[in-house]
């Protein structure tokens, strides 16, 4: 991912009002490895239950396009397994959360929503490229990890780009 500033950002928000895309208070840009982001997802650090992710390349232009995300109540959530439909991460399960999120335009301003299970700290991309178990590979060989790694990220980025399009999706 190219390394995006704070008003590329704040510009890319579709179904955020400019007001809500003004207050979201942004992660340390200047700390991210952006070689290793296939998206930049984080927690408002304000106010816990909005949380934003920034896909590059989903947009209709193939900009970076923003999501404003709402995560379910901490104390309504219960502690079961799952499996982040953006990473499908099969190892790390029990840290999984409701995001919905608003569709952009009049079908958002309707009221209407899309919700996901997602990472909760937005570590996707940290766990496509964990190594593959055994499992995953059929045997211990340098080159197999490497294309289930590289498939791995593929697919998270073929799944968060297709979520965003699902929240520009005017029909």
């Amino acid at each position: 991912m190219h390394p995006l500033t704070e008003k590329q950002i704040r510009a890319s928000f579709v179904n955020a009002s400019r007001r809500e895309a003004a207050q979201a208070a942004l992660p340390d840009l200047t700390a991210l490895d952006w070689d290793r982001l296939d998206y930049l997802g984080w927690v408002d650090r304000k106010a816990h239950l909005l949380a934003y992710a920034v896909v590059p390349g989903a947009g209709p232009d193939d900009g970076p396009t923003g999501v404003l995300l709402r995560a379910t109540d901490p104390k309504l959530r219960t502690r079961r397994g799952g499996v982040c439909a953006w990473c499908e991460d099969v190892v790390r399960t029990e840290d999984v959360s409701l995001y919905v999120a608003r569709r952009a335009g009049a079908p958002g301003r309707r009221g209407n929503t899309i919700g996901t299970l997602l990472c909760t700290d937005f570590a996707c991309s940290r766990n496509v490229r964990r190594r593959p178990t055994l499992a995953e590979t059929g045997r211990d060989d340098a080159d197999l990890r490497a294309a289930v790694i590289e498939r791995r990220i593929a697919g998270l980025r073929e799944r968060s780009a297709r979520f965003v399009a699902e929240v520009l999706r005017t029909e």
